[in-house]
């Protein structure tokens, strides 16, 4: 059960013009359940990804950001995705690469288009080769079941070990224009982004350049995806791909003014949601735990000292017993790596609780206070370095059992 997250309605997810979606069962890894998907997108629409920077990275990563790559020299534009589960096509060596082009060249001769029009995308299993017969003969019924409305369905497709579908929409304003804008993820473990999240998909009408749309990515992403942890492993098949169909009045030429900024903000905000849902529903999850670092010299050092809370798993583990153990926190921000960092002046709070003033505990603070907080299933961690003015906030999750025993036995 994810933690404050309510199932996605269908029918409040809104069609984006210019895109149709399609998906199978294909049986990749196991049978009735939905594992094949496919976006079909309108032609002037413009295509944006950041990916993972796992040096090990999957082979449909390495196929998606080639293609595009092959758009911005003048290539033919991407007019289609295509995602699988149960699979993650990573370590596979030549095979993975061929196997992964073979898939593009399939949906592109389903749809009248160029493989290098087709983006690849697999989540599951790594270091196995991707069962080319079962998801080549899930692809026609995919393309067969094209239509704008099934983003709930999208969201089901991509699922490995989330416990439900991760979906958004949201309809914006700007310059006297409606914008509409619906998004996917997945991701549940092996989460710790180092561009966005296991995998996300977000749609918008607007019709975007593509240099500024390359800009508004990386911005979302930023504050959003790459804001995100549960275990700190950062997966070899990490991608967030926004579309901007052009099927809008919005039209945005320069990542600048305020037509862009609204854009911006639209944008990351829906992206955030989309990242929060997916700690929201960590792996054995029991509560969302936002860590916020304020006062510092630069936002790098903030994000490191928040991720270095993040991960610790001795400050998750106290999280999931409401254990008010909060020196664990101290210790993380102490090994962050911040090595000129002055304790003395530090400030820990814990939601409304000052529990450390001034590098050690507040006089004030109550162990029972404490306690009320970490029994909460939403947590903020704030802590002051008294440096700069600087902040940064990372979310996460807490560790408990179920992590474990789910990691355990993953691949049955």
């Amino acid at each position: 059960m994810a933690v404050n997250s309510p199932l996605p309605v269908a029918a409040d997810l809104k069609p984006v013009n210019g895109v149709e979606i399609g998906f199978a069962e294909a049986g990749i890894k196991k049978p009735n359940r939905k594992d094949v998907l496919i976006m079909k997108l309108a032609e002037g629409a413009t295509v944006s990804g950041v990916f993972t920077l796992n040096r090990f990275c999957a082979a449909p990563v390495q196929v998606s950001k080639a293609n595009l790559e092959a758009v911005k020299n003048g290539g033919a534009p991407i007019r289609a995705l295509v995602v699988n589960t149960g699979n993650a096509n990573a370590g596979t060596g030549e095979q993975g690469l061929a196997n992964a082009r073979a898939t593009c060249a399939e949906v592109a001769k389903l749809l009248g288009i160029e493989a290098g029009q087709v983006l690849p995308f697999s989540t599951g299993v790594i270091l196995e080769q991707l069962p080319m017969p079962k998801l080549l003969a899930g692809l026609p019924a995919a393309a067969g079941s094209l239509k704008a409305d099934n983003w709930f369905n999208a969201a089901e497709a991509i699922m490995t070990t989330d416990t439900q579908p991760k979906a958004a929409s949201a309809t914006v304003t700007i310059g006297g224009h409606v914008v509409t804008m619906t998004g996917i993820s997945k991701g549940a473990g092996m989460i710790k982004p180092n561009m966005a999240t296991m995998l996300g998909y977000l749609a918008i009408d607007a019709s975007v350049a593509q240099p500024v749309l390359d800009a508004l990515v990386k911005h979302a992403a930023d504050h959003s995806f790459n804001a995100i942890t549960i275990d700190g492993d950062t997966s070899t098949n990490d991608s967030f791909i926004v579309i901007a169909t052009g099927t809008g009045k919005l039209e945005i030429n320069t990542a600048s003014g305020a037509d862009y900024e609204a854009l911006r903000e639209a944008v990351t905000d829906i992206s955030r949601n989309l990242a929060q849902q997916i700690i929201r529903d960590g792996e054995g999850a029991t509560k969302f735990i936002t860590i916020t670092v304020d006062e510092g010299r630069d936002v790098p050092e903030c994000r490191k000292i928040a991720y270095a809370i993040a991960h610790s798993p001795l400050v998750k583990t106290a999280f999931f017993a409401s254990d008010p153990n909060l020196g664990r926190i101290l210790a993380a921000v102490g090994y962050a790596g911040v090595d000129d960092l002055d304790v003395t002046k530090l400030d820990l709070y814990l939601d409304d609780v000052w529990v450390a003033k001034a590098g050690g505990r507040n006089p004030d603070y109550k162990e029972e206070d404490g306690q009320r907080v970490m029994k909460q299933s939403e947590i903020t961690v704030r802590v002051k370095l008294a440096r700069g003015d600087a902040t940064a906030t990372v979310w996460t999750c807490d560790l408990s059992h179920d992590y474990v025993s789910i990691n355990a036995d993953y691949r049955s």
